[in-house]
């Protein structure tokens, strides 16, 4: 059993192109983040269906447009783990859906998890393919935020990196942290977990403290 789940680590690694490591974040990534699509997809009363197809979205449109603009194949093409994980994030919401809705805060801690491994797997990415630095934390913010993008228009929300809350901006502040890490020579697991702490931390504080960007406002209109 445990050679055949090793396997299937090193397959996906291979689809990656990263260390198996970083598989299981990628893995962990995935269901957290769909699980985040189909929390909000219940709340909107989806049917099974539309709220997997949320969790797919959310869970691989960030890669997949960072695949695209790298040049290279679309992950999940060549891998149908992902189709699994997001089904089994349907049945985990289908099995404590009445708890995951009454609880208001789950579909941001899930949704800040997501946010966190995926920008880190995007950034390992895009070094793995030999683009320069500032390329991966641009993709690793791409990886983090896009799906969420994607989910929001999809459940007709205004997408969160749109508004007011820091989102795009904890991607780039666990980016700088990998790269400073990555020129000090630290382990690649060591500085992902650094990353994520650091934009799991600072999306927290921003919502406790209510912290934000300064919101441009147009010329009122006279009545």
């Amino acid at each position: 059993m445990s050679d055949w789940f090793l396997g299937i680590l090193q397959e996906m690694g291979t689809t990656l192109r990263l260390p198996v490591s970083f598989v299981v974040i990628e893995f962990v990534g995935t269901f957290a983040f769909a699980i985040s699509g189909v929390r909000l997809s219940s709340a909107k009363q989806f049917d099974i269906f539309g709220a997997w197809i949320v969790g797919m979205a959310t869970a691989i449109g960030g890669g997949t447009v960072r695949d695209l603009m790298l040049g290279v194949n679309p992950f999940w093409m060549t891998n149908s783990s992902y189709f699994i994980c997001c089904a089994l994030a349907v049945v985990w919401v289908m099995l404590f859906g009445k708890y995951l809705i009454r609880q208001d805060n789950t579909w941001f801690i899930f949704d800040t998890i997501g946010l966190a491994l995926f920008n880190v797997i995007g950034i390992e990415k895009t070094l793995s393919l030999g683009f320069p630095l500032w390329t991966a934390v641009a993709m690793g913010c791409l990886t983090g935020a896009a799906g969420g993008v994607i989910r929001d228009v999809l459940i007709n929300e205004v997408p969160l990196i749109f508004r007011k809350e820091i989102y795009a901006l904890a991607c780039i502040a666990g980016g700088v942290v990998y790269v400073l890490c990555h020129k000090a020579n630290i382990s690649a697991e060591v500085a992902a977990l650094l990353s994520s702490i650091t934009v799991i931390a600072m999306r927290m504080l921003a919502v406790h403290y209510h912290w934000q960007l300064p919101i441009l406002r147009g010329k009122e209109e006279e009545i």
